[in-house]
């Protein structure tokens, strides 16, 4: 079992490598996916059941990045899960790389579906749930949305399904910073109360500080209880989070790191100048 403080020192390199790849590509939501690495190490390091070696086992559980704007996190996790070597990390977003922008199926081991359009992951999901229960495999699925993509009417449409099929299967993560792309998501939808919205869905639901790694993997424990109620975490975190000049700065929607801010937030998460 990897410590708490273990996992917060892989937290910490793969935020490094999440801000270098968005410096050397040029490309935007750091902000966004500074924001769910947390989340992402408690799946990967906690209750996911995958095998680097053995990525498409079909009795594996399916982690779906519905937020698929934070590739960055996603990539630099399964990298430094052992999915494949680091180094192809360089090529992020590169003509003819294996890494887009957004995530593609199976662009590289453990990617499970191409996401981007916001909306899309918790149904996809719940159809490999379906697919899971006709075929009598032990798979389970988790969704990491954002919080703005509560704002997409498949979404509830999808919350409305699972819980009609009991597919208990199913654990969602709102990564609920509280921002999108133009303001305050509170603001612009009237997202809050959020958990509340789920539970009359039929959802069990919990919140959580997104950042206590201890909290999210006590949430993620939950085992399918026979209710037939999936399971949604509220996670809240920070947009930003782990850098000081870019935390809860929604400039970093859209905003590129220069080499020097690059080399000011490596410092301030305690790595060493350089690639993580």
């Amino acid at each position: 079992m990897t410590s708490v403080a273990d996992l917060a020192a892989i937290a910490a390199r793969i935020r490094g490598r999440v801000i270098e790849m968005s410096h050397a590509a040029g490309t935007p939501h750091l902000g966004s996916s500074l924001s769910c690495v947390d989340l992402l190490v408690a799946t990967y390091w906690g209750p996911l059941r995958i095998d680097p070696r053995n990525p498409l086992d079909p009795d594996r559980d399916r982690f779906i990045l519905s937020k698929g704007h934070a590739a960055t996190a996603l990539y630099a996790a399964l990298a430094e899960r052992g999915f494949f070597d680091p180094a192809l990390l360089d090529t992020y977003d590169t003509d003819g790389g294996a890494l887009p922008e957004h995530p593609g199926l199976q662009c590289v081991p453990g990617v499970e579906a191409a996401t981007g359009s916001l909306g899309h992951g918790l149904p996809i999901a719940l159809g490999m749930a379906l697919a899971a229960r006709i075929g009598r495999r032990p798979a389970r699925q988790f969704v990491l949305m954002s919080d703005g993509e509560c704002e997409e009417g498949s979404v509830w449409e999808a919350a409305l399904f699972a819980p009609a099929h009991e597919l208990d299967t199913v654990t969602v993560m709102v990564d609920y910073n509280k921002w999108q792309a133009t303001g305050r998501s509170d603001e612009i939808m009237a997202l809050a109360p959020l958990a509340e919205k789920w539970r009359a869905f039929g959802w069990d639901a919990a919140e959580v500080d997104g950042h206590d790694m201890a909290a999210v993997l006590a949430a993620l424990s939950r085992e399918p209880d026979g209710s037939g109620r999936p399971r949604v975490i509220v996670a809240h975190t920070v947009k930003g989070k782990g850098v000081s000049f870019m935390e809860d700065d929604n400039n970093w929607h859209y905003r590129i790191p220069t080499a020097d801010e690059v080399r000011k937030a490596r410092r301030e998460l305690g790595l060493p100048e350089g690639t993580a």
